[in-house]
């Protein structure tokens, strides 16, 4: 049987050699190689046949982190799929490695079954959270209210675009020719719509709604 390959990125060796180990125990994936930064990774990918279908991303690297290299990845080989792995729980940090392009988030704590999981549901759907992240982000959101249909006003939809960006809240009142505080009227109303309570979970909506493609 074909399996999918997988690339690791992790600058400590114990660490890469032991996730490297659980992933070729995986019926479906067997690991090609591993770099100690995103700048050894590019450098491997100029020959074809060190492209992998999935990148394990660690974030915090020297030379080049993860959120850079996801970028590049992003640009330059959009069909290689990253799952984040990191110790970094913070909203900031996952918020930037999804808009970065990352399919996936995973707290290196992990359990191995949910390793495995993500690798699958990444490769084959293309998109995987793990509980914890989810409920980090989403807060209470149940799965059956995710999938809900929510009718969103044009407008609404515009705000959503530009709170996946960098953009202050500021900065799109500016962009839509409003003031701070009907753009904030907005955010709240799309906060109670959607049931989520901040804006990493907005964009995660965003992504997997198709209002905005990282």
């Amino acid at each position: 049987m074909m399996k999918y390959t997988v690339v690791i990125v992790e600058d400590h060796i114990l660490l890469s050699q032991a996730l490297s180990g659980l992933v070729n125990g995986f019926s479906k994936f067997k690991v090609l190689y591993i770099c100690k930064n995103g700048k050894e990774l590019l450098t491997r990918f100029k020959d074809a046949k060190n492209i992998p279908d999935v990148v394990l991303m660690d974030i915090n690297m020297p030379i080049m982190n993860g959120i850079e290299t996801t970028e590049a990845l992003k640009k330059e080989y959009p069909k290689v799929k990253v799952l984040a792995l990191s110790v970094e729980e913070d909203e900031h940090t996952i918020l930037k490695m999804l808009r970065a392009g990352a399919k996936g988030y995973l707290l290196k704590d992990t359990e191995k079954s949910i390793l495995e999981n993500a690798l699958v549901q990444v490769q084959e759907t293309g998109f995987y959270h793990t509980e914890n992240v989810t409920s980090l982000l989403l807060g209470s959101l149940e799965p059956k209210k995710e999938e809900k249909k929510v009718l969103l006003k044009e407008r609404e939809i515009e705000f959503i675009k530009h709170a996946c960006t960098e953009k202050t809240y500021k900065e799109i009142a500016k962009d839509m020719c409003l003031s701070p505080k009907t753009v904030e009227g907005y955010r709240d109303s799309i906060f109670e719509k959607l049931n989520l309570k901040n804006r990493t979970g907005l964009v995660i909506y965003a992504i997997k709604s198709k209002l905005f493609i990282p």
